[in-house]
């Protein structure tokens, strides 16, 4: 059985000022919501963060944004947060675009124990500086280095007591990789249920990734709601 945290604040206990995050999501959608609030409330700073975006201004990494606690992001959409963008412009923060794809991968490769691979995305352009180049059947890759991270942040639709975890629907996105690419993966599922509920067949995340649960609700904010008139 998994540890079971009782408050969103046991859960993110562990993490300190200077780690490294993984943090599941897509915009808005997947994200852990509640352990990123309980890491605005205890304040740790100088984080290095690694998620396909950074929330928006308010609301998801967007709060650690705002509360000056991420030193640098490592991503590959800077989407609509304003404030990202003014930390950008004005030297606050580092941050390091990825080609998405090639950020998929790099985490997906981290959680394989692949130390890199190549991959045709970005030759020729800024992201393959200072990076090695090698040529494969007349076609030049760059040399691209796995991701991991100290601590992973996830959110899924179901988890049981082992910590085997179901998604539901684009709620999944890049919450997988990152779970497997933690050495501490903390999941925070919506139905927390009995050893033996989930049909094998379709669990997403196998336990050996999981170390820690913690049962929520989701507000579930959307990025941008559109409506006819």
């Amino acid at each position: 059985m998994k540890r079971i945290f009782a408050t969103f604040q046991d859960a993110v206990a562990d993490i300190r000022d200077g780690s490294t995050l993984m943090v599941g999501g897509f915009g808005l959608c997947g994200i852990p919501e509640n352990l990123i609030m309980a890491l605005v409330d205890r304040g740790v700073k100088d984080l290095t963060v690694i998620s396909n975006n950074c929330g928006v201004d308010e609301w998801g990494l967007g709060l650690l944004l705002q509360n000056k606690q991420i030193k640098k992001i490592i991503g590959s959409y800077v989407g609509e947060n304003k404030e990202f963008e003014r930390q950008v412009l004005a030297g606050e923060i580092e941050v390091e675009l990825t080609p998405q794809g090639t950020l998929a991968e790099k985490i997906r490769a981290g959680g394989a124990g692949i130390p890199a691979f190549y991959t045709p995305a970005g030759v020729g352009t800024p992201i393959a500086e200072g990076k090695e180049i090698r040529e494969f059947n007349g076609k030049e890759y760059v040399l691209e280095e796995a991701l991991t991270a100290d601590f992973s942040l996830i959110n899924a639709w179901k988890g049981d007591k082992m910590g085997n975890l179901v998604y539901r629907k684009t709620a999944r996105n890049f919450n997988p990789m990152i779970a497997a690419a933690g050495k501490v993966t903390i999941a925070q599922v919506e139905n927390l249920v009995a050893v033996g509920e989930l049909d094998p067949g379709c669990i997403h995340t196998p336990s050996i990734y999981v170390q820690g649960l913690i049962q929520g609700e989701l507000e579930k904010r959307i990025e941008r709601r559109i409506v006819s008139s």
